[in-house]
C-alpha cells in the first residue's frame, strides 16, 4: 500500500518561509520518485517540483524556481519542499505524489497515481 502523508502547511506573511514534509513508506520512497503539486481554489492542480527517476535530478515550475527547493532524507523516508520568499499567489493546497512509470513526464499530474491528502498553505499580503 502506498501512503503519503504531508505536513507543515500553515499561514505565513508574504516574504516568509515554510517547509513542507511528505512521509512515505520505505517501499514507496525507495522505488518511486516523488514530487509536489498544488491546487488553488477554482484552478487546476499544477506542478511545483519533483525528483527525476534517478532521484538526483530535480525539476521546478518556472513560477517557483529560485524560491522553492525539493530535498529528501533517506533515513526518514521523507521528501521536503522548502518554500522561501512566499507570495500570496503561492496560496494553495499542496500535495505530494509518487510517480511509478519510468519515462513518464515529471510535470504532468497523470504521471502520479499515488497522492497524499494535501496540506494548506496560505500566504497573506
Amino acid at each position: 500500500q502506498v501512503e503519503l502523508v504531508e505536513s507543515g502547511g500553515g499561514l505565513v506573511q508574504a516574504g516568509g518561509s515554510l517547509r513542507l514534509s511528505c512521509a512515505a513508506s520505505e517501499r514507496t520512497y525507495s522505488n518511486y520518485p516523488m514530487g509536489w503539486f498544488r491546487q488553488a481554489p477554482g484552478k487546476e492542480r499544477e506542478f511545483v517540483a519533483a525528483f527525476g527517476w534517478s532521484g538526483f535530478s530535480t525539476y521546478y515550475a518556472d513560477s517557483v524556481k529560485g524560491r522553492f527547493t525539493i530535498s529528501r532524507d533517506s533515513a526518514k523516508n521523507t521528501v521536503y519542499l522548502q518554500m522561501n520568499s512566499l507570495k500570496p499567489e503561492d496560496t494553495a493546497n499542496y500535495y505530494c505524489a509518487a510517480r511509478t512509470a519510468r519515462g513518464s513526464s515529471v510535470s504532468i499530474k497523470d504521471s502520479y497515481p499515488y497522492w497524499g491528502q494535501g496540506t494548506q498553505v496560505t500566504v497573506s499580503s
